[in-house]
């Protein structure tokens, strides 16, 4: 029993002490970005020698990924909140982009998901990390909806990569100061016209 409860602890203190270097490294990454940002100004941060972050990531490459996905899983999972399965595909798809376009404004958030991640990772990682998270929950809810004939059925692969370079373009342009609102309107636009039949905006009134 006594065993048990030193091996939970020790798991726990290991635990806690990847999650304090995650937060710290995340905090500086974002306010000075990844490469103004040296190992020894993240493990002073956060209260732990430098063999303690090398236990836990090879180098520093190693704990911004760690960053990056937990950011990235951070996101799909406000997405997934706001797109639960009870709502209709296209409703869905909806309030999951508007759940993106809000996830992204976390301070930060852009940078690491949007610039430094490909640039530090690489395409192809960044790509991964996006897969398993962002875009596997915009995947699921293309596939709802051409499974319930809301959706005209294209290549979903290809519709899920272009849709989300969308949503991350319309990210960076709300951090850069555009309105959220017209980024939102035009991707519920782009949504509605993947309909085998799209919703038509009302046509103005005639007048005499």
């Amino acid at each position: 029993m006594q065993q048990e409860s030193a091996r939970r602890s020790n798991r726990d203190r290991t635990e806690a002490t990847r999650a304090d270097l995650i937060a710290a490294a995340r905090k500086l990454f974002t306010e000075k970005s990844y490469a103004e940002t040296g190992t020894p100004e993240i493990v002073t941060a956060a209260g732990v020698t430098r063999g303690a972050l090398y236990h836990h990531f090879a180098d520093k490459q190693a704990l911004f990924a760690a960053v990056v996905e937990q950011e990235a899983q951070a996101v799909a999972q406000e997405i997934d909140r706001a797109s639960p399965p009870s709502l209709e595909a296209r409703d869905a798809l909806i309030a999951g982009s508007d759940a993106y376009l809000a996830a992204m404004r976390a301070p930060g958030r852009t940078r690491l998901l949007l610039l430094d991640g490909p640039a530090v990772l690489g395409r192809a990682a960044m790509d991964a990390i996006d897969n398993r998270h962002g875009n596997r929950s915009l995947r699921e809810g293309l596939v709802a909806a051409m499974r319930a004939n809301t959706m005209t059925r294209l290549p979903v692969d290809a519709l899920t990569a272009l849709l989300a370079s969308a949503f991350d373009r319309a990210a960076l342009a709300i951090e850069a100061g555009a309105s959220a609102q017209d980024y939102s309107a035009v991707l519920m636009a782009l949504i509605d016209g993947l309909s085998p039949t799209p919703r038509q905006a009302p046509r103005p009134a005639r007048t005499r």
